[in-house]
């Protein structure tokens, strides 16, 4: 029998490689919490990170994990997940740290990326398109 993560991890892979925008928001707790990013505060709430990864997901290209770290040290079950990628030109890698809930929903999104200058072209897509939702829905 597989374990929440295991089921969780199969589920988050497929969808991430089928490019499938609207199946995060399945994944997704009611209350996930996604790590500030450029330009913008801490986004909380499932309609909030839905929207930021329905654009990111087709934003970074040839988007492929590397390496996944499992914890349930704490109480519950953590992902660290190692991606590369591009935008445009530029070549990116970073860790996804994702914490599910006793659903096996994401219930907090950190994501950290590096180089900067790829950071700051994926910000550079994403940030406009974020700061109107963020307008058109504020609370």
């Amino acid at each position: 029998m597989a374990s929440i993560g295991e089921e969780f991890l199969e589920v988050w892979h497929r969808l991430v490689a089928s490019r499938d925008l609207p199946a995060p928001e399945k994944v997704l707790a009611t209350d996930v919490a996604m790590g500030e990013l450029p330009d913008w505060d801490r986004l909380e709430g499932r309609p909030r990170v839905h929207h930021l990864l329905d654009w990111i997901i087709p934003t970074i290209e040839d988007f492929t994990y590397d390496c996944e770290r499992y914890d349930t040290s704490r109480g519950h079950e953590e992902f660290a997940l190692d991606f590369r990628g591009h935008v445009a030109p530029l070549e990116l890698e970073g860790i996804d740290l994702i914490r599910l809930n006793p659903q096996g929903e994401v219930q907090t999104f950190d994501v950290m990326i590096r180089p900067m200058n790829a950071l700051e072209a994926l910000r550079d897509v994403i940030a406009p398109k974020m700061a109107a939702y963020l307008r058109e829905n504020a609370r």
